[in-house]
């Protein structure tokens, strides 16, 4: 053990803490995605084929889980390791390559279900992100009724996010 208390939610990062490091990873994972999505259309024009949206999206879904299992594997992303925070298993050891890539997938928790059920609406961009927007902020309220505070992704991944000095022992 790594020195984590795993029932110590004051080593458990604040909801505040813990959502400042989630804009700060977008802010990095839109610079990687236009990245590579820079990089596909000029390959595409390159060898004279059309990059459509499914391949777009398809290509960032698996550009951006080797970005977050890679870093998760190490115990932190780039924006993690500026807000002190550090992911860890339920038993507060480092959490392997298939426990990242469960918990990459799961993540998708924080956006999908508005997503799938708004699908058959054909509703207009605006509308569409107001009901992603008001589901995501649910979604991490409802880490408060979590016995630990964690992210309910994190718990159905059995992984948990805690202070990173916590986490050194």
């Amino acid at each position: 053990m790594s020195g984590v208390k795993t029932n110590n939610i004051a080593s458990v990062p604040t909801l505040g803490r813990r959502i400042a490091s989630w804009f700060y990873e977008g802010i990095l994972l839109f610079g990687v995605g236009f990245t590579v999505i820079l990089l596909l259309i000029a390959l595409g024009a390159i060898l004279q084929i059309a990059v459509n949206g499914h391949l777009q999206v398809a290509v960032l879904f698996i550009i951006f889980g080797i970005y977050c299992t890679w870093f998760w594997f190490k115990g932190q992303t780039l924006a993690m390791q500026t807000w002190s925070i550090r992911i860890v298993d339920v038993e507060g050891r480092p959490i392997t390559q298939f426990r990242a890539i469960g918990r990459y997938c799961l993540s998708y928790l924080w956006i999908a279900p508005p997503l799938i059920l708004l699908s058959p609406f054909q509703l207009a961009l605006p509308e569409v992100l107001a009901a992603v927007v008001v589901w995501m902020a649910l979604w991490a309220m409802s880490s408060h009724l979590h016995p630990q505070k964690q992210f309910w992704h994190d718990a159905l991944a059995g992984t948990r996010l805690v202070l990173a000095d916590d986490a050194n022992g």
